[in-house]
């Protein structure tokens, strides 16, 4: 059964399971999971498909009844820090899944920590797990680093004889971290940064770093934003005439984003999840079972070409949990600080586990834990993604 409440300034969904005949004592308590997701603002492109997502994760795991309470931060760090306070001071989750964002996920980090609740991220910097720190202890994460999907772009790029880039990111916690990710893969890789430019999320034109850009003339341009305001960029350089190549991040990787961009993004270039692309890989493709397993859900329910990769790293999580719940259990109750504990060990415990985004093996100094397989480029052609072949 599904129940939803809306109050300012959180929406609230919860879903319920329905409880097992007969459950061991440590089982009489519900697991709550938390969700601090971006459902309005800016980065509601990616907030939304894991909200959707959520609704199709399992509501009973090894016979225990599971609650999902999602919260809406409306793409603000403040928010998202007081939906944690929320979900670990008054609902007294188990785990929380989240933020969408970078900037949001950090402003939790002192709040997560202090609470002693296991929390995965469905944020790309991996600011938010490394150093695996006092803070960084009880935050994990799903999605790819920045740094594995710039070695992705900056090898694509050496391919195609780039020497000179330029960046442009949001004006953000995410876009400076961004940043110095490139300029240390471009020196690794022998090309050269000639300009760093900014823009704000609600900006509605950038003329002025548009023109800066194309008068250097660079070999490639780098986009450091996530959503559909990653759209801006390469309209205004095509506007002005620039005929070079275009990569994003994977922050863009959704169905939103190529709506809004349509074919001012034909031929840029984005490593993504390859759970985007599931239908397009090798047969031999280690995830391809577990990616095909989720499209094919999801697009049940929303239609075909629907699935993104934001929904695809909320699933993820939930295949984690799914993993380490069972594992908790065995040592204590839900609702307990124990029973955090056991999930965070249990967590840190995870090994070769097959899900979308690639294989994952967690340990005590990696909370992200993903190897080979976690990522592909794909050109981007009349609202389409385009698996390009090693």
């Amino acid at each position: 059964m599904q129940q939803t409440r809306t109050s300012r300034p959180t929406r609230v969904l919860r879903v319920f399971a329905l409880a097992a005949l007969m459950i061991p004592a440590f089982a009489l308590a519900q697991v709550k999971i938390g969700l601090v997701l971006s459902l309005t603002g800016p980065a509601a492109s990616l907030g939304i498909p894991a909200r959707d997502t959520a609704a199709l994760l399992p509501t009973d795991i090894a016979g225990q009844k599971v609650e999902y309470i999602v919260l809406d931060d409306a793409s603000d760090t403040t928010q998202a820090v007081k939906d944690a306070k929320k979900l670990i001071g008054d609902e007294h989750v188990d785990a929380i899944i989240g933020a969408s964002t970078t900037p949001g996920t950090l402003a939790m980090l002192d709040v997560v920590a202090k609470g002693q609740t296991p929390t995965i991220s469905l944020a790309s910097s991996a600011a938010v797990i490394q150093p695996v720190d006092a803070e960084r202890r009880w935050m994990f994460k799903t999605p790819q680093t920045d740094a594995m999907m710039l070695a992705a772009i900056m090898e694509h790029a050496a391919s195609r004889g780039v020497k000179t880039i330029a960046y442009i990111g949001q004006a953000d916690a995410f876009g400076a971290t961004f940043y110095s990710d490139v300029v240390r893969s471009a020196q690794q890789h022998h090309m050269t940064v000639i300009r760093n430019e900014r823009f704000n999320r609600a900006d509605p034109v950038m003329i002025n770093q548009a023109l800066k850009i194309v008068a250097l003339h660079p070999d490639a341009v780098i986009v450091g934003a996530g959503g559909t305001a990653a759209a801006l960029p390469p309209r205004a350089l095509r506007e002005r005439g620039y005929k070079g190549l275009i990569y994003h991040n994977h922050g863009v990787a959704n169905r939103d984003f190529l709506q809004v961009c349509g074919t001012d993004c034909n031929g840029t270039f984005v490593p993504v999840s390859p759970v985007l692309v599931a239908s397009q890989l090798p047969q031999d493709w280690p995830t391809r079972p577990v990616a095909l397993d989720y499209v094919s859900k999801y697009e049940a329910r929303d239609g075909d070409g629907s699935v993104s990769a934001s929904g695809a790293y909320a699933w993820d999580a939930g295949m984690l949990l799914q993993n380490a719940i069972p594992v908790a259990l065995k040592k204590a109750a839900p609702g307990t600080v124990e029973f955090r504990r056991a999930l965070r060990d249990a967590l840190e415990s995870t090994r070769d586990l097959a899900v979308t985004n690639g294989v994952v093996t967690m340990s005590r100094t990696d909370h992200l834990g993903l190897g080979p397989h976690s990522h592909v480029i794909v050109k981007i052609s009349d609202g389409e993604w385009l698996y390009q072949p090693h």
